[in-house]
């Protein structure tokens, strides 16, 4: 079986700038291996709108979004309260947009693809590449 991943909203607004040839390293990982959460698709959204150029840049938001199909945060709640619990105690807290979005690849077993590996990399189990600097594996 192919390996599957959850794109970071970083990820996202690379490829939607055209940057670090991330179309082609979401293409060659496969499209229908690339899941969106749908933290990350309300963060994209609030780029959007908050952008210099809202309706060309939802315009390309929406597009890029409809390419993949998009995992839900309630699933991944119960990971969520356990984590955030887990890294509180040991005194290294992470942003809950980050801590919900690694909640997602957790619970549906996903490869987290971002470059933000200070906050990813605190999450117990929690498979993380980094496309920015390299391809899927």
């Amino acid at each position: 079986m192919a390996r599957q991943y959850l794109l970071d909203t970083n990820i996202c607004v690379f490829y939607m700038r055209g940057m670090f040839d991330m179309n082609k390293k979401i293409s060659a990982a496969g499209i229908d291996n690339c899941y969106l959460s749908d933290i990350t698709v309300a963060e994209l959204y609030f780029g959007a709108e908050y952008s210099d150029h809202p309706s060309k840049t939802m315009g390309i938001t929406e597009t890029f979004i409809s390419q993949f199909k998009i995992l839900p945060f309630n699933d991944a709640l119960h990971i969520f309260g356990r984590e955030m619990a887990y890294l509180k105690s040991q005194g290294r807290k992470i942003e809950n947009f980050d801590m919900a979005i690694g909640s997602i690849a957790l619970k549906n077993n996903l490869v987290m693809v971002t470059d933000n590996l200070d906050h990813f990399s605190r999450i117990r189990g929690l498979e993380i590449e980094d496309w920015k600097i390299s391809y899927p594996k």
